[in-house]
């Protein structure tokens, strides 16, 4: 049977908001290139019941990116939270592309962001990448120029690995600013921050996990087998596919005794219970129910370490 108790709420950094322990991705929201936004696929409707859904279940982080959808995403989040007039906790990103040489450029970047989602001041600021040739520690003072400002609440990174966690939180520190977050793929199908040291890094260091690509853009789900192939460019070979039919079959097997939760929400639940904020992307009011039934239940300890053991003969 399943643990009726909710999960706690949880704080974004060591002295950020409060959020359930599950976010909203909104890569897909207006991504017309990959997700097929606006192509009879989904449209804005489906975005806002699936919005409405998650708010109505007590999630409130909403995380986006100037580059989704070319700003749509934020646009459309914008428009969404104005209309609701119910707290959100928005969450966008910078990329650092190579033309983007100053703190100066951080900040334009970071006033266009807010010019579309209609706010003045952002939750959580992240960098959306470590590229070069700007240093970490240049972008991080121009992340704590932003907090001062009072343009944003809190800085995140995404993609860092250890070793750059480490400097970005570093370079922070000699301003009196913690590093809230960092945004990382992680899931039963990516689990490299397991082995690298990097999630033991973000808990030394109180650094909020948030796991992104939860579900691997859908191998998780257990919808796609090797006979029905995700369509266009997330594709995958027949051959691995295949491999993944143990681990979707022991899925479902734990979420049958969990009152029959679905292969998504063992994938979320997985990841809640390894102490992240995992952030499914969704198109329509089915797919944010379904990812939203991941809450108020957990899998035991021996539960969690089946899914470690078979995940382990997949997952990279």
């Amino acid at each position: 049977m399943s643990n009726a108790s909710p999960h706690v709420r949880v704080r974004l950094g060591p002295d950020g908001p409060e959020i359930a322990p599950l976010g909203i991705g909104t890569w897909q929201w207006g991504d017309r290139f990959y997700w097929g936004y606006g192509r009879g696929n989904y449209n804005d409707e489906d975005i806002r019941a699936a919005f409405e859904a998650a708010l109505t279940a007590g999630v409130t982080l909403f995380d986006t990116a100037e580059v989704y959808g070319m700003g749509r995403s934020e646009r459309i989040l914008g428009r969404l939270v104005e209309a609701a007039g119910a707290p959100a906790v928005i969450a966008s990103k910078f990329f650092p592309f190579p033309w983007r040489l100053t703190g100066r450029s951080l900040q334009r970047a970071l006033r266009n962001s807010l010019k579309r989602l209609g706010i003045a001041r952002l939750d959580l600021y992240q960098m959306h990448w470590p590229f070069l040739p700007v240093s970490i520690e240049a972008w991080m003072q121009a992340m704590a120029d932003a907090v001062e400002a009072g343009l944003i609440g809190g800085v995140g990174v995404s993609n860092y690995n250890a070793v750059q966690t480490r400097r970005a939180h570093a370079a922070l520190a000699e301003r009196g600013i913690p590093l809230a977050s960092n945004q990382i793929k992680y899931s039963l199908l990516e689990r490299e921050p397991e082995r690298n040291g990097l999630l033991e890094v973000c808990r030394e260091l109180e650094i909020t996990v948030i796991a992104y690509s939860p579900l691997a853009q859908g191998l998780l789900t257990g919808k796609y087998s090797p006979e029905n192939p995700p369509s266009g460019l997330r594709g995958r070979s027949a051959a691995r596919l295949a491999a993944h039919q143990p681990l979707i079959e022991l899925m479902r097997r734990v979420g049958e005794s969990h009152a029959g939760k679905t292969p998504s929400q063992v994938a979320l639940n997985w990841l809640i219970g390894k102490g992240t904020v995992p952030i499914p992307g969704v198109k329509n009011l089915r797919q944010a129910q379904d990812n939203l039934g991941a809450l108020n239940w957990s899998l035991s300890e021996g539960e969690i370490a089946q899914l470690d053991d078979s995940s382990a003969e997949v997952a990279r």
